[in-house]
């Protein structure tokens, strides 16, 4: 006996203890099979939308820069006017067949 006068605890094991080690291992599973999964597939799909418009723009900043290039380079014996024009032709017609490509790409929106 104690000095209290009471018993001591039994030495066996703390039920308490292990409700609560249970309850976390529960939680736990749970959280790995749905929480981590989520974040995963939606940092996927941040992060591939943020690379997929930083290449689309650096794909028209490059070419932009290379058709801008195109006026200083010696191609043939054009004025320089006429390199500008044909620049700038090459590259509305280059836009203007990704856009068409786009456009017949669409889906039209469902009838209601």
């Amino acid at each position: 006996m104690s000095q209290t006068g009471n018993p001591p605890p039994p030495a066996g094991p703390d039920w308490t203890v292990e409700a609560v080690d249970r309850l976390e291992a529960v939680v736990s599973a749970v959280r790995d099979k749905t929480t981590v999964p989520v974040t995963k597939a939606a940092r996927a799909i941040v992060y591939g939308l943020v690379a997929a418009f930083v290449g689309v723009l650096a794909l028209l900043l490059l070419i932009v820069a290379v058709f801008r290039l195109h006026v200083y380079l010696p191609f043939g014996s054009h004025h320089e006017g006429r390199k500008v024009w044909v620049a700038y032709l090459i590259l509305g017609a280059i836009f203007l067949l990704t856009g068409g490509f786009l456009w017949g790409k669409r889906r039209p929106k469902p009838e209601r």
